[in-house]
């Protein structure tokens, strides 16, 4: 797997090249946003991450333009800012997900291997569709079963992210990141209360919305979820380990 690294920082640059090629990556690395779009514009990488602080535009401007002349390649956005607001704004000019500064680099891992199972990223298609739901980005529209549904902007924010990541454990704390603020105030409280109310107007479709134990949820055509009140047995997941100090 071919992976362009985008980080000004030479320390922080070298340590995820020599990290990555010792999980047996191909690995290429620049430092600025000129030289990053033009190495993605080759369209020969597998995934790409991209660090926010960059000297001559930053990373959410290089997302857009990348996007904008056609480049599908899944993008993992890297930043030491941690608001909301810049986690809504790397997602909505196209990156596939977003990880703060400092991380462990087996999260970073995981969260490459999360895009790239994704393949080539879905924030270029104007329609996102997963079973009988499609979710139009574009008119904000939803249907299913080629039927018309009603969401509110809680509602819609919320299967949007999960048509995003669909196939992958979204946590809870993801899902009241990207929500908060939806329809004023904090919802990080009712996560589980507008997840309910989501299945219900999807209908049999709100199936798909499984529970993952101790965790949050995934959009999954597998094996069904069970109510709400009994919280599905779902994949364990380890305690993150230490990061290694030669890397």
């Amino acid at each position: 797997m071919r992976v362009l690294i985008v980080e000004d920082e030479a320390g922080t640059r070298g340590l995820l090249e020599r990290g990555l090629r010792e999980e047996l990556f191909q690995v290429e690395g620049v430092g600025n946003a000129t030289a990053a779009e033009s190495r993605a514009l080759d369209g020969r990488f597998d995934a790409i991450i991209l660090d926010v602080m960059l000297p001559d535009r930053d990373g959410f401007n290089v997302c857009r333009r990348l996007r904008t002349r056609g480049v599908d390649t899944p993008i993992l956005l890297l930043t030491g800012r941690t608001n909301l607001a810049d986690r809504v704004r790397g997602l909505d000019v196209g990156a596939d997900d977003y990880l703060a500064k400092p991380f462990a680099f087996e999260e970073l891992l995981a969260r490459l291997r999360a895009v790239t199972r994704r393949g080539r990223s879905r924030h270029l298609q104007a329609v996102l569709s997963y079973a009988s739901i499609e979710l139009d980005q574009q008119t904000r529209s939803v249907r299913v079963d080629e039927q018309p549904i009603v969401l509110s902007n809680m509602e819609f924010r919320l299967l949007h992210y999960l048509l995003l990541h669909a196939d992958t454990p979204v946590s809870r704390a993801e899902l009241t990141m990207h929500v908060r603020d939806a329809d004023g105030g904090d919802r990080s409280k009712v996560i589980d209360v507008y997840i309910s109310y989501l299945r219900k107007l999807l209908g049999p479709a709100g199936s798909l919305i499984q529970t993952v134990r101790g965790f949050g949820y995934t959009l999954s055509a597998g094996r069904a979820s069970r109510a709400e009140s009994k919280e599905t047995a779902g994949p364990t997941y380890p305690a993150a380990r230490t990061p290694r100090t030669d890397r």
